[in-house]
């Protein structure tokens, strides 16, 4: 992964994601139990399925023996979530990345785990990688042409490529496709009260006024998706993978875009939604009384990091969102190697699954095994021989 990616925050090597939970809590275990009839297990994982070059992903996908691949597999087969998002899954315009996913990775098993198999699965395009036309890192240049740095900085979200960083969708439950509202071109600007960055010396915009007009909020892709569930209405899967809270100047670009792209389901959550405006002009925000699921990659910690304070307690405060602190074994043992350090290296949270307040938390949890544990060695310590994320799950009872 490019240091200046699309993925994981800052100066610290994010291993955790999602895991700083009180030390009271009793730790699960890395490989949950089924989860109890009536409860749907969501997930999400930054899997680290990103490559320097539109097609190695694919490549990487179609020969067999790739380790890392392997491994985000197996790690998914263990698990066994009834809905899971992957940030960092480089999309393809024929969508077959994650059709060679699932048939030829986590449909076989892998070392004594059992295939899973995905009948439905939603991917789409998203802003990494694609070209703007105006000069969005402010350099006082605009770079149209795919696989330099000097593009990804003018690219609508930071990328080499289109699709670089994309985001897939992986159900056992029905997606009802018919009624996804994606929210890729929603601009900057029309977000009340945005966080537009200003130069610090001089007070004026960063950006001038043609950066400005284009400039799209989401740095890969805002999504809703319905899934049905098996309650009474379906669950509205929230995914997002806002930018790193880094890799920018004084002017804090990235900070502030990360603030606002997690702003955007704060907006969306509330009654008054009107400015909000999907990708085919579809107007307002989740309808009242509608159950949901945050999840993604949100590159943000409540407690510590580069990111703007407020960028994930805005929405872990939000009245109808719960947070279920799941904790891991792994997790709070690697934290206890350095309890002094007030940000230990590594153990920012970053990964979130946020269920609404009206759907019951059975049991919640982050794969990452303990030293001791024989599934370490998916996990394991750098150079990470999956991801440097954690997969995060939490299972709700539907049936209210």
């Amino acid at each position: 992964m490019h240091p200046r990616s699309g993925g994981s925050a800052a100066t610290l090597v994010l291993a955790s994601a999602g895991v700083r939970s009180a030390p009271s809590r009793a730790a699960p275990s890395s490989v949950p139990p089924p989860p109890p009839e009536g409860t749907v297990r969501f997930a999400t994982f930054n899997a680290a399925l990103s490559r320097p070059e539109p097609g190695a992903l694919l490549a990487d996908l179609a020969a067999p023996g790739n380790r890392q691949v392997r491994n985000v597999a197996e790690i998914v087969q263990r698990v066994r979530p009834d809905v899971l998002l992957v940030n960092e899954f480089d999309h393809d315009p024929h969508r077959l990345g994650p059709r060679l996913f699932q048939d030829h990775h986590l449909a076989r098993g892998v070392r004594g785990a059992r295939g899973i198999d995905y009948p439905y699965v939603y991917t789409g395009p998203v802003n990494t990688g694609v070209a703007s036309g105006a000069d969005l890192d402010g350099n006082g240049k605009v770079v149209t042409r795919p696989g330099t740095l000097e593009h990804a900085g003018d690219a609508f979200g930071f990328g080499l490529f289109p699709g670089q960083y994309g985001m897939v969708v992986f159900s056992r439950l029905p997606l009802l496709t018919d009624r996804v509202r994606t929210f890729r071109r929603f601009r900057w600007v029309d977000l009340p009260g945005a966080m537009l960055p200003n130069d610090p010396v001089t007070g004026r915009p960063f950006h001038d006024a043609a950066a400005r007009e284009v400039m799209r909020l989401s740095s890969k892709a805002h999504w809703d998706i319905p899934v049905e569930a098996g309650g009474r209405r379906p669950v509205h899967l929230l995914a997002s993978h806002p930018t790193p809270p880094a890799f920018d100047g004084p002017e804090r670009r990235n900070v502030l875009r990360n603030h606002d792209e997690i702003r955007f389901w704060v907006d969306y959550l509330s009654g008054s939604a009107g400015h909000i405006y999907d990708d085919v002009g579809g107007r307002g925000g989740l309808p009242p009384r509608a159950p949901f699921v945050v999840a993604g990659d949100l590159n943000a910690d409540p407690d510590a990091g580069a990111g703007h304070p407020k960028a994930i307690r805005q929405l872990l405060e939000h009245p109808s969102v719960q947070d279920p602190v799941p904790s891991s074994r792994g997790g709070l043992g690697a934290a206890a190697l350095d309890p002094s350090a007030p940000e230990p290296e590594g153990h920012l949270r970053a990964d979130y699954v946020l269920p609404s307040d009206d759907l019951r938390v059975r049991g919640s949890g982050v794969f990452w095994p303990a030293a001791d544990d024989p599934l370490y060695r998916l996990t394991g310590d750098r150079p990470f021989p999956s991801s440097d994320h954690r997969l995060v799950w939490v299972d709700v009872d539907v049936r209210g």
